[in-house]
């Protein structure tokens, strides 16, 4: 209960930053209007941060925050109990956290005539529709993501200053976002972009377009697919140098 707490508490206010930079960026009347893709990218990488710090408090010391991640964890392990709880957990804090956006920049989704850019405050969408590329852009953000979290806390590279590691793993979402985010806006995380995206789906949001869900299943299963594949390179590996 605990875990499920801390997942919980974590992938909400990692959604509610990352959604609320989005939101800031985008919508009408805001004063942080047109900051751009640093101002996002930054905003998701300190997001990380406290999400991870904040799951960590309230009792998930792990704090995965994204069920690619629990998933990864689960196949380099052996042991998959965990997973289906710490997704529901991950999910409703995502879901949870994009209601909490929509009440904290209430008086602006009436300003914002445009429907793509309400849909982007709560969930991804690719730049160019070309859904082969799209799904590699997702699950390679999220292999380098897997890779990137192994690495940071492989014994090899040294013992880390309780809290610094949390750090690292938002210089590495940071890098993702500016390095690879620009095809499909690295979701690279399912309940990043299907918690939120119920919420738009069911918010009385003043003016709102459909929810895409077309495109749903694609920022879900190619994270997925990603960290899977990160998992068994791991694991290969760990053979290998063992």
């Amino acid at each position: 209960m605990n875990e499920f707490l801390g997942e919980y508490l974590g992938t909400l206010v990692l959604i509610l930053l990352g959604n609320g930079v989005v939101a800031g960026a985008l919508l009408e009347k805001s004063k942080a209007k047109n900051a751009g893709w640093i101002s996002i990218t930054a905003g998701w990488a300190f997001a990380v941060v406290f999400g991870i710090f904040t799951a960590k408090a309230f009792g998930s010391p792990e704090a995965h925050l994204n069920p690619a991640v629990t998933l990864s964890v689960c196949i380099q392990s052996g042991h998959f109990e965990r997973f289906l709880p710490f997704l529901l957990a991950q999910v409703l804090g995502a879901f949870s956290a994009g209601i909490l956006v929509f009440l904290h920049y209430y008086p602006h989704w009436k300003q914002t005539e445009d429907k793509g850019l309400v849909l982007a405050v709560f969930s991804t969408d690719p730049a160019v529709t070309h859904t082969p590329s799209n799904f590699i852009s997702e699950a390679l953000g999220t292999f380098v993501l897997i890779l990137g979290i192994h690495s940071i806390f492989s014994e090899a590279n040294g013992s880390l200053v309780p809290g610094f590691g949390a750090t690292l793993v938002g210089v590495l979402v940071w890098a993702i976002g500016l390095s690879m985010g620009g095809t499909t806006g690295y979701a690279i995380n399912p309940a990043r972009d299907l918690g939120p995206r119920l919420a738009h789906w069911i918010l009385p949001i003043p003016g709102k377009g459909p929810s895409n869900w077309k495109y749903a299943w694609l920022p879900v299963a190619a994270p997925f697919t990603g960290a899977a594949i990160a998992a068994i390179v791991l694991k290969l590996f760990s053979k290998a140098v063992s």
